[in-house]
C-alpha cells in the first residue's frame, strides 16, 4: 500500500509549477475542482469523514482518482481520528506504522450502526378455566446498544423490530421513554482482550405523589439515584472486524439521596445475555453536521 501511494505521487502531473492532484477528463465551461488549493481539498475530505467518524466514506472517495488516493491517505486525518477514539492512549504509533494502521486494526466499537441482539424464550401462561391445558407463550425481546465517538452511548431493550427502531437512535435525542443514557470508555487487558464498560441511566421523570390510607396523608419518598453498569468484551465474527459484543457484567446500583449508601445488584449472566452483532446503519452517515 505504500509503494502504491509513493507511485501515484510520483505520477502526479506539474503543470506552472503548481502541483495538480487531478484532470478533469472532459471539458467543461464550468471550474473544476482541480483548481482548489489543497488546503480547501483536504477541509472537503475532513466534512466528508464528519465528526461522526465515517471513514469508510474516505476509503470510497479515494477511488475516484490518484490525487483523492492520495488526499484520503494524509496522516494527520487519521492521527485525528484515532485521536477521537482513543484520546490520550494512542499518543505514540508502535506497534502500528502509520495511523490509517492503527485505525484499522486496534480494536474499536464501531459507530456506523447499531449493535443487536435477539433473545426468545418460552414461559408458562395462565391455566384455562376447564382446567384442562395451560397456554405457553413465546417471549421475544431486542437488546440495543448504540456508540457515539465522542464518548456517549445509548442502550434499550424492547421488543420492537430493528426497522422502527434502528432509524430513531440515530442521534442521542432519540424519542423513546425507555432509552438508557451513558458514558462508555474501552479497556485492553494483558492478554489482548479488549472490553467496553458503561454506566447508563434513565431518563428523569417526575413520580406522582404516592397517597395511602383514606386522609391521604403524603407518605414521603425516598429519593435515589439509579444506574445501570455493563461491561461487554469486543470480539470480531466472520470476515467483519469488532461486530460483536459479549456480555461479562451487568449491575443495577441504587445510591439513596439521605444517606448516602448504595445497594449493587449484580445480574447473573445467563443464556438471556445473548451477543450482539453489528448492523451498518447507512442513514447514520448519509450527511454531515461537523467536520472532523
Amino acid at each position: 500500500m505504500a509503494d502504491l501511494l509513493s507511485y501515484f505521487q510520483q505520477q502526479l502531473t506539474v503543470q506552472e509549477s503548481l502541483l495538480k492532484l487531478c484532470q478533469p477528463e472532459l471539458e467543461s465551461s464550468q471550474t473544476h475542482i482541480s483548481v482548489l488549493p489543497m488546503e480547501v481539498l483536504m477541509y472537503i475530505f475532513r466534512w466528508v469523514v464528519s465528526s461522526d467518524l465515517d471513514l469508510k466514506s474516505l476509503e470510497q472517495l479515494s477511488q475516484v482518482c490518484r490525487g483523492f488516493y492520495i488526499c484520503a491517505r494524509d496522516p494527520e486525518i487519521w492521527r485525528l481520528a484515532c485521536l477521537k477514539v482513543w484520546g490520550r492512549s494512542c499518543i505514540k504509533l508502535v506497534p502500528y506504522t502509520s495511523w490509517r494502521e492503527m485505525f484499522l486494526e486496534r480494536p474499536r466499537v464501531r459507530f456506523d450502526g447499531v449493535y443487536i441482539s435477539k433473545t426468545t424464550y418460552i414461559r408458562q401462561g395462565e391455566q384455562s378455566l376447564d382446567g384442562f391445558y395451560r397456554a405457553w407463550h413465546q417471549v421475544e425481546y431486542y437488546r440495543y446498544i448504540r456508540f457515539f465517538p465522542d464518548g456517549h452511548v445509548m442502550m434499550l431493550t424492547t421488543p420492537e423490530e430493528p426497522q422502527s427502531i434502528v432509524p430513531r437512535l440515530r442521534t442521542r435525542n432519540a424519542r423513546t421513554d425507555a432509552v438508557l443514557l451513558g458514558h462508555y470508555r474501552l479497556s485492553q487487558d494483558t492478554d489482548n482482550q479488549t472490553k467496553v464498560f458503561a454506566v447508563i441511566t434513565k431518563k428523569k421523570e417526575e413520580k406522582p405523589l404516592d397517597y395511602k390510607y383514606r386522609y391521604f396523608r403524603r407518605v414521603p419518598v425516598q429519593e435515589a439515584d439509579q444506574s445501570f453498569h455493563v461491561g461487554l468484551q469486543l470480539c470480531s465474527s466472520g470476515h467483519q472486524r469488532f461486530n460483536k459484543l459479549i456480555w461479562i457484567h451487568h449491575s443495577c446500583h441504587i445510591t439513596y439521596k439521605s444517606t448516602g449508601e448504595t445497594a449493587v445488584t449484580a445480574f447473573e449472566i445467563d443464556k438471556m445475555y445473548t451477543p450482539l452483532f453489528f448492523s451498518r446503519a447507512r442513514s447514520y452517515t448519509a450527511f454531515s453536521e461537523r467536520p472532523l
